[in-house]
Order: structure tokens, then C-alpha cells, then sequence
């Protein structure tokens, strides 16, 4: 009986070991199921709210206005020559008394080309002096929105509708008297993460150079009087006469759902 007792209590011990491990894998793979399914339903909505949001940024290049000066000839009027026929002073005399006995022959002739020039006016032509430092100044032409996700589609307006981009349009200027060199700006934007865009390197301007920028976002807060902050030359690569017009902001309305 003995023999019996300790022949059969290793063989249901090994039973059991089998049936709880077979359990232990059936629950494994239902938990990485489970979590496969949760990851695939949620995690891509968590993602998408902590994405940083998308700049939509356009600019137009305007260098200084060339003072020309346009100056058109006057054309001398068509002169017309009339022959008397090879009358002498004496036949001359006979004209003056007989004047109805005198036909006079008219010649022909062709009127002069009339032109129109433009000359530059001197001293204004060629690169301008340079001396001094630049300065910039930058200017907030307009708040409103983008259409679509070109910042060429720009709408005018104080209010933001639901579901549309905010957008500023702002131009920056050299109103110095030296050229700037490279240069950037950053814009403080009212995003649902608090976000700087801080752009790539400018071109160079002259002075009296400029840019016109139209800058549009997603991922906005809603809310009234919302700022928007542009700054040039933010990280001051380039020194400047003046600092003190490096930055502007406007206030918009940016309406929800």
C-alpha cells in the first residue's frame, strides 16, 4: 500500500503542473489580445493630441522703389513749306495786290516720330550707401484665416470660424541704413500646446528692403482675444540701431465647434 501511495503522488502533481501552465498561457495571450485591441482603439487619439501643430507660412520679397523719372520729348510740329514759284520781290509785290490771282502749291510731308523715354534720375541708380547698423521694424498688416492650407487662401477677419486656421499677415522691414545679413523671426502663437514657430534663416535685406509674411496654425485655443507675436531678429544674430521695433502682436477671436 505504500508503494502504491508513492508511485501515484508524482504523477498527479506533474498533472496538475501541466493544467495550470496550459492556464497561464490561454491567460497570457487573451491579455496581449486585449491590449492589442485597447492600443489600436486609444492610443492613436492620445498621439494626435499631443502632436506639435502645423505652421502654413508664405512671403513675398519687396526691395525699395526706384525713384525714376519719366520724361517725354516733345515732337516739333510738322513744318509745311509753300513755294511761290520762284516769284521775285517785284512779283512778291504783285501778290500782295492781286492776292486772289495766286494759287500756292502745297508739299507734303511726314510728321515726326514721337518717342517717350524714361531716364533714371542721377545718383538714385546702383546699390545705395551703406553705413551705420540695420533696423528692423516689424508691422501687423491684417488677422484672419486660412480657407484651405495654402497661406495664398487668406481671409480677412477679427473672428476665427470653428474648424478654420488662424492666420496674420506682418511684414518686416530693414529701415536702417546697412544691410542686415541673415536673419529670423518667431511668432508666439495661442495653440492648444504652447508653441514658438521660430523660422529658417531670412535673406539679407538692404535697406528699405522688406517682406510680406502671411503665417497660418492649427491646433488653435478657442477663445476671444487670443495674441499672436511676431519678433525679428529674436535670438539677435544681427546687430541692430534699434530693438525696440523688433515686435508686434494683434488680438483675434477663435470661435469652436
Amino acid at each position: 500500500m505504500n508503494t502504491s501511495a508513492t508511485t501515484t503522488t508524482p504523477l498527479a502533481r506533474q498533472t496538475s503542473i501541466k493544467v495550470l501552465a496550459v492556464i497561464g498561457f490561454v491567460t497570457l495571450i487573451g491579455a496581449g489580445m486585449w491590449l492589442a485591441v485597447y492600443s489600436t482603439q486609444f492610443v492613436p487619439s492620445v498621439i494626435s493630441r499631443i502632436g506639435d501643430a502645423t505652421v502654413y507660412l508664405g512671403s513675398v520679397f519687396t526691395p525699395p522703389q526706384a525713384s525714376d523719372l519719366s520724361v517725354v520729348p516733345v515732337t516739333p510740329m510738322a513744318s509745311t513749306t509753300i513755294s511761290f514759284d520762284g516769284a521775285s520781290s517785284t512779283s512778291l509785290k504783285t501778290l500782295v495786290t492781286h492776292p486772289t490771282t495766286i494759287v500756292p502749291k502745297r508739299i507734303a510731308t511726314t510728321a515726326g516720330t514721337k518717342t517717350n523715354t524714361v531716364y533714371r534720375i542721377s545718383g538714385s541708380a546702383g546699390a545705395p550707401s551703406l553705413y551705420g547698423l540695420p533696423d528692423f521694424v516689424t508691422t501687423i498688416d491684417a488677422i484672419g484665416y486660412l480657407a484651405t492650407t495654402s497661406a495664398n487662401s487668406f481671409i480677412a477677419s477679427s473672428t476665427v470660424p470653428a474648424g478654420s486656421r488662424p492666420a496674420i499677415r506682418f511684414t518686416i522691414k530693414n529701415i536702417g541704413t546697412n544691410v542686415t545679413g541673415p536673419w529670423r523671426f518667431s511668432a508666439l502663437i495661442p495653440t492648444q500646446t504652447a508653441y514658438i514657430y521660430q523660422s529658417q534663416p531670412q535673406q539679407s535685406l538692404n535697406p528699405g528692403d522688406s517682406i510680406d509674411y502671411t503665417l497660418g496654425f492649427d491646433q488653435a485655443n478657442k477663445g476671444a482675444n487670443e495674441t499672436i507675436s511676431i519678433t525679428a531678429n529674436f535670438d539677435h544674430t544681427v546687430v541692430e540701431s534699434n530693438t525696440n521695433n523688433d515686435s508686434a502682436s494683434a488680438r483675434i477671436t477663435i470661435l469652436g465647434n
